[in-house]
């Protein structure tokens, strides 16, 4: 007589018929059988079910083996929310939830929202900026923020102190969200860690790396494109400015007495993963709608600052106007933010010399007169650049090689010196210091010369008293000034620093 169950053996088995349970449910009900009642039902099973009982057999082979898998895994599979959700109602409660146990201003708390959302996003957006938590101090709440956000993160992998090589491979295998505490210390002087989180900023991200293949070595690619985010004391000092430059900066402060927050080991039991879900829920029904969004992206932010935001602008995007306009306000008061503590040495360098040529109001000036004007500037690095002793015009051309500026003969004062006309660094200027931002573009210049308005002793306070812009180019006043960098530190470093931690040319 031939064996032919009524239903499924397990204590959770429908109480429908099987022949009306999805074949998928059949299947996974399957799985969870032992291997004795397993062989007892599958022929049964595989003839309801219109199969093989060989296939029948890899069917459920595959989803114990993905079973056994995700019991592996170092974080948890997320399920998406079982209903629609609202995106401005769901990045509200991201950052509202974020703000409930840090300290942090509404900018920084929208901007974490938003990079957090971005992790679900991770396969449709082109650039994966890193969320770099930044403070000048111990205790100022940037673990705990990378706590927090790693909580409701896609796939969360907590990864101080790894090795490079773990950290390819985990990307390769899992693509999780890197979490990486305490980057001031570890990811100082790593290289290789560089190169990976640096590579990984964009999709295609790759290392090439050889591997053993018998009793020899054979080239492979490991993808490392992922979302990641690094915690530190005093970044700025120790990341450098290309790994800077791709992140999404919260510089956290020190909490105020009157300034009160949730103990995080007091938060609801399912707050996190209630939110997680609802997350997977958003990318679930959204992620089309992100690949294809093409946000406007502000003009004042620099090329590398709007890949870094267009991700997190689409996913604004979605939450309806309201929410477009916070995250660009975020982006511009952020990435104004971040550009004050990551001046390059040549940047601060043209910025003081076009001081120089402002304020003496000339057009040339010899080397040794520039260098003696640059270490009279007690706010200024020059002054201690050479290991605590001015810089010496050796270190002073170095500087400037980069961008094509060398000293050449010129008359001052009647007598022929090695020295610069203003005229050489007008490229340099335009091209790296910003403000100011012309009204005028050379190409509008030459297509209809009546455009360009003519300069007048009245223009201010953006008027061009020395020449510094070629004939025709006037700043415009957009209300953006011409500000002195940041004379706190060079190189993320402070003047009185340790000698080892200065570059040195």
């Amino acid at each position: 007589m031939e064996f032919m169950p009524d239903k499924i053996i397990c204590e959770d088995a429908p109480d429908m018929p099987e022949a009306q349970q999805p074949d998928a449910e059949i299947i996974q009900k399957l799985s969870t059988l032992n291997s004795i009642d397993y062989d007892r039902q599958r022929e049964a099973h595989a003839k309801t079910l219109g199969v093989r009982a060989s296939t029948l057999d890899k069917e459920v082979k595959a989803i114990k083996g993905a079973d056994k898998e995700a019991g592996r895994l170092p974080f948890a599979n997320v399920e998406p929310h079982h209903e629609p959700i609202d995106p401005a109602q769901l990045l509200n409660e991201v950052s509202s939830t974020i703000r409930q146990f840090i300290v942090l201003d509404e900018h920084q708390a929208q901007a974490a929202a938003l990079w957090v959302a971005l992790t679900y996003f991770i396969d449709v957006v082109e650039v994966a900026p890193l969320a770099i938590i930044n403070a000048p101090e111990k205790a100022c709440g940037k673990t705990q923020l990378l706590d927090v956000m790693g909580r409701m993160s896609y796939r969360p992998l907590p990864a101080s102190n790894a090795s490079s090589s773990a950290l390819f491979r985990a990307v390769e295998l899992w693509r999780p969200t890197i979490l990486a505490d305490e980057a001031d210390t570890f990811f100082r002087d790593n290289l290789e860690l560089h190169g990976m989180v640096n590579a990984g900023y964009k999709k295609g991200g790759f290392v090439l790396r050889s591997e053993a293949v018998g009793d020899s070595f054979e080239p492979r690619m490991f993808s490392v494109y992922s979302a990641k985010a690094l915690a530190g004391i005093k970044l700025e000092k120790h990341l450098p400015d290309a790994t800077m430059s791709r992140g999404i900066v919260l510089n956290l402060r020190r909490k105020l007495s009157g300034e009160s927050v949730s103990r995080l080991r007091h938060a609801e039991p399912d707050l996190f993963a209630g939110i997680a879900s609802k997350l997977a829920r958003f990318a679930e029904d959204y992620s089309e709608q992100v690949r294809q969004a093409r946000p406007a992206l502000p003009e004042a932010l620099s090329d590398r600052e709007q890949d870094n935001w267009d991700g997190m602008l689409a996913i604004a995007s979605c939450a309806g106007e309201e929410w477009l306009s916070k995250a660009t306000a975020a982006a511009l008061k952020l990435s104004e933010s971040s550009n004050d503590k990551t001046v390059s040495a040549g940047n601060e360098l043209l910025s003081d010399i076009q001081n120089i040529f402002e304020s003496k109001r000339i057009d040339k000036i010899s080397t040794a007169d520039l260098i003696k004007a640059l270490c009279d500037d007690e706010e200024a690095p020059w002054s201690t650049y050479n290991r605590g002793k001015p810089i010496v015009p050796r270190q002073f051309k170095k500087q400037l090689e980069p961008y094509k500026i060398e000293s050449k003969k010129v008359m001052v004062d009647f007598r022929e010196v090695r020295g610069f006309k203003l005229e050489q660094f007008t490229d340099a200027f335009m091209r790296y210091l910003s403000p100011p931002v012309l009204s005028v573009y050379p190409s509008e210049m030459q297509a209809n010369p009546a455009t360009v308005r003519p300069t007048a002793p009245t223009d201010s306070p953006t008027e061009d008293r020395c020449g510094i812009y070629p004939s025709g180019l006037q700043a415009s006043d957009s209300g953006v000034s011409d500000s002195k960098t940041d004379k706190t530190a060079f190189l993320g470093v402070g003047v009185n620093a340790p000698i080892d931690d200065v570059m040195y040319f």
